[in-house]
């Protein structure tokens, strides 16, 4: 009995050990797990970011081709309202559901600056659907849509924590000689 009271401590040290083994192992198994779950979801997150303008886009370039025709903006391929009804259409189904996805896993704040920017796209929607042609009003119904979009980009930049990035203004230069 004395020799295994003797080893007793070396015993306890190897049991104590082993414990802390296990523990530091399951501890660092559980922080990269929730580091690899947080990153699957930001990217997750970021894809349903990126469908959601780009579904919103096709609308607002669509009514820039009408408004083009309507005499209202200088886009080179005016599209006539009748020609551009299925294809609006298409591009508010189409956007609906990217819709749904944003406000299921989008943070608060970008699911209210979506709101704002879809806002904005929709009164062009309609400004186009009652034939108005007013270059003013158009201008000022661009300017809301690209500060809503602005706002859009902004906040998901916040939520990712992605670095700022351009505000997507790019003046167009005079094309002719200089």
């Amino acid at each position: 009995m004395s020799a295994f009271i003797q080893q007793l401590p070396a015993l306890i040290g190897v049991v104590i050990g082993a414990l802390g083994s296990y523990l530091a192992i399951v501890r660092g198994d559980r922080a990269r797990f929730r580091r690899e779950q947080t990153a699957r979801w930001e990217e997750r997150r970021l894809a349903v970011y990126a469908d959601y303008a780009r579904s919103l886009k096709k609308s607002v370039t669509l009514t820039y081709r009408v408004a083009s025709h309507l005499g209202n903006d200088p886009h080179p391929h005016p599209l006539s309202p009748e020609a551009a009804e299925p294809l609006l259409a298409e591009a508010t189904l189409a956007r609906d559901p990217s819709g749904e996805t944003l406000i299921l896993l989008g943070s608060p704040e970008v699911v209210e600056r979506a709101r704002a920017w879809v806002v904005g796209v929709m009164e062009m929607e309609q400004f186009l659907r009652e034939g108005t042609r007013d270059p003013q009003a158009w201008q000022t119904l661009l300017e809301r849509q690209r500060a809503g979009r602005e706002g859009y980009y902004a906040a998901v930049r916040a939520d990712l924590a992605l670095p700022p990035g351009h505000s997507a203004r790019w003046p167009l230069s005079p094309v002719g000689p200089t």
